[in-house]
C-alpha cells in the first residue's frame, strides 16, 4: 500500500512540474502571426462545413419524420385490421351458434318425420334457424365485403 501513495505521491508531482513548464513556455513564446488570406480561406471552409452538417441535420430530421408518419400509419392499419378481425370472430361466433341451432331443429323435424306426427312448432321452429343461419351468413359476408372494400379504396383513391 505504502508503494502505491508513494507513485501517486511521485506522479503528482510530475504532473505539477510538467504544468509550470508548459506555463512558462506558454509565456514566453510569442503567438504566431496569422496569415489573412489564410483564416479567410479557414473561415470559408468553416462555413462550408457548417452549411454541409445543416444540410445533413435537415435530411435526417425529415427522414425522422418521414418514418414516423409510416409507422404511425401502419399503426393505424394494424388497429383497423385488429378491430376487423374482431368484428369477424364474433360474427363467426354467431355462426356456429346458428349452425347448432338449425342442427337441433332439422334433428327434431327428422324425428317428428319419422314418427309421421307434423307439428307446426317444429316446423316454425327450424325456419327460424334457416332464417337466422341466412342473415349471419349474409352479416359474414358483409363484412368480408366492407374488409375487402378497406383494401381497396386506398388503392382507388391513389390511382385516381
Amino acid at each position: 500500500m505504502s508503494d502505491i501513495t508513494e507513485l501517486e505521491r511521485r506522479i503528482n508531482s510530475a504532473l505539477d512540474r510538467i504544468g509550470t513548464g508548459l506555463e512558462a513556455l506558454a509565456r514566453e513564446a510569442p503567438a504566431p502571426a496569422a496569415d489573412p488570406a489564410e483564416m479567410e480561406a479557414l473561415q470559408a471552409a468553416l462555413a462550408q462545413e457548417r452549411a454541409i452538417t445543416a444540410e445533413l441535420e435537415e435530411r435526417v430530421r425529415a427522414i425522422k419524420e418521414k418514418q414516423e408518419t409510416h409507422v404511425r400509419e401502419l399503426e393505424e392499419k394494424i388497429a383497423g385490421m385488429s378491430e376487423q378481425m374482431k368484428a369477424q370472430e364474433a360474427r363467426m361466433v354467431q355462426m356456429k351458434e346458428v349452425t347448432i341451432q338449425l342442427r337441433e331443429s332439422l334433428e327434431a323435424l327428422r324425428e317428428a318425420e319419422a314418427g309421421r306426427i307434423p307439428d307446426a312448432h317444429l316446423l316454425n321452429k327450424a325456419m327460424q334457424a334457416e332464417l337466422e343461419a341466412f342473415r349471419a351468413l349474409r352479416e359474414a359476408e358483409r363484412g368480408e365485403i366492407e374488409a375487402l372494400l378497406g383494401e381497396l379504396k386506398p388503392l382507388v383513391g391513389e390511382e385516381a
